[in-house]
């Protein structure tokens, strides 16, 4: 599936195994214009430093094991709740990969338009 700007969808819930060790993306692009694979984590909360240094790993074994010739690193972006931006560009400075954090907004009207009504949910449930 391509999206704009050169977008191609590759997957959610990415699997693969490094050094024995299970790991899993959220969501995988690949742009064509970038000639990049696009690596996105979604985080439920507010950011967290940790999340970095994990996105840094999954950037690492993408560019080891998965980059074909000619293309360019592998991208990765956090999409999180809520971050500062001070702190999130404060411990950026320790990292050399290609990475930003980005926030997203929820909204109550739009979710209820996606989401079943209670009494559908009911019978799902």
């Amino acid at each position: 599936m391509t999206f704009g700007k050169g977008f191609t969808y590759a997957g959610n819930q990415v699997h693969f195994d490094k050094l024995g060790h299970d790991h899993w993306v959220d969501l995988l692009f690949f742009n064509r214009i970038l000639r990049s694979t696009v690596v996105v984590e979604l985080k439920k909360g507010a950011f967290k430093p940790a999340y970095l240094g994990q996105l840094s790993h999954y950037l690492h074994v993408l560019d080891d094991e998965d980059r074909l010739e000619g293309e360019n690193p592998p991208v990765g972006i956090i999409l999180c709740k809520d971050a500062d931006r001070t702190f999130v560009e404060y411990v950026l400075q320790d990292y050399q990969r290609p990475m930003g954090v980005a926030t997203y907004k929820v909204s109550q009207e739009k979710l209820k338009e996606l989401l079943p009504d209670e009494e559908e949910m009911k019978k799902l449930l």
